[in-house]
């Protein structure tokens, strides 16, 4: 791999790195963690992406996370990868900012994923702890820090330990945002202690973004302190998202509560399958049978192993959008 951190490249770095999000303003709103449709061959359905991304621009999302969890991200070849970094980012055509995610199994790794990534005009990098390996807190700190290093972009944290396998420390990361290594946080831990532990001490913080990676609680996030939500139901009602973020922000906490309650029941449909296969197949199955059924990709295929939902699955999937008059999509 070519070394990111030459002169050369810190000056071509710096002359295309001109991203939306503004260094002392923390980056809010409702952040939708964009899923890759695949074709039938594998490959990433390019027109469908499009839709999806169009979809939730005009639904009034704040940003755009590509090549997340929800995205298959650490599944997808340097190919695919290109393949969305360039479609979210001509769609979005900088209305939005975009966030690219980067997480690998190591540094290394993970540093030539950046390295790919800003061949394209995104705006932030976000990063887990290294994962296969357990790492140990000097380990995602030396992690974090060698990313900051070599990229002149917003970095943001991924707190996600139900697939790391290791939880980020709240000290650690209040230490890091302190340090102006880290932008902000998403937090998909569950660990309410350490959620407001982080919120309580980086309030003061200029620019720091705490951001919930939960579709149960954005209204009681937000009542928090918290600055947004990356929300993979986003991908199938993004409209719902932005209205408990608009409701919330102006402390109209019962329509906040009640759209999100009603969140929760559409939220409910990652557990059909998850019985029968992974809650992570079960879990992404499910977003995708929803917006096949909403018009808005071609076709539920995930990144193997990762195993679609079958046809019973898909029928209480679209049962569950019924119920929430949730139909099909007319697209020009």
């Amino acid at each position: 791999m070519t070394p990111i951190n030459s002169a050369n490249d810190s000056e071509r770095q710096h002359e295309r790195m001109n991203t939306l999000i503004a260094a002392d303003a923390p980056l809010c709103g409702v952040i939708p963690p964009v899923i890759t449709p695949l074709t039938l061959d594998g490959e990433v359905d390019v027109t469908s992406l499009e839709r999806l991304v169009e979809f939730e621009i005009s639904a009034g999302v704040h940003a755009i996370f590509a090549l997340g969890t929800g995205g298959e991200g650490p599944y997808l070849t340097d190919d695919q990868r290109r393949t969305v970094l360039d479609t979210v980012t001509r769609v979005v055509n900088k209305r939005v900012p975009v966030l690219a995610g980067v997480s690998d199994i190591g540094t290394r790794k993970v540093l030539h994923n950046a390295e790919v990534s800003v061949e394209y005009p995104v705006d932030a990098l976000v990063s887990t702890a290294p994962f296969y390996g357990t790492v140990t807190t000097p380990e995602i700190d030396s992690h974090f820090r060698a990313i900051h290093a070599a990229f002149d972009l917003p970095l943001y944290a991924y707190d996600i330990p139900g697939f790391v396998g290791v939880k980020l420390p709240g000290e650690l990361t209040v230490a890091l945002a302190h340090d102006g290594i880290i932008a902000g946080v998403k937090d998909t831990s569950g660990e309410e202690d350490g959620f407001r532990f982080v919120i309580e001490e980086t309030r003061d913080l200029p620019g720091f973004a705490v951001i919930t990676g939960s579709d149960i609680t954005g209204d009681a996030a937000i009542y928090q302190g918290a600055h947004g939500m990356i929300v993979g139901v986003a991908n199938i009602d993004p409209q719902g998202f932005v209205k408990v973020y608009d409701a919330a922000t102006v402390g109209d906490w019962d329509t906040a509560r009640a759209e999100q309650e009603r969140l929760h029941k559409l939220r409910l449909i990652a557990k059909i399958a998850a019985k029968r296969i992974s809650p992570f197949s079960a879990t992404i199955g499910a977003f995708k049978a929803a917006q096949v059924q909403r018009g808005i990709i071609d076709t539920d295929l995930l990144q193997a192993p990762l195993q679609q939902l079958n046809g019973d699955e898909r029928s209480a999937v679209h049962a569950v959008l019924e119920s929430q008059n949730l139909g099909k999509i007319e697209f020009e």
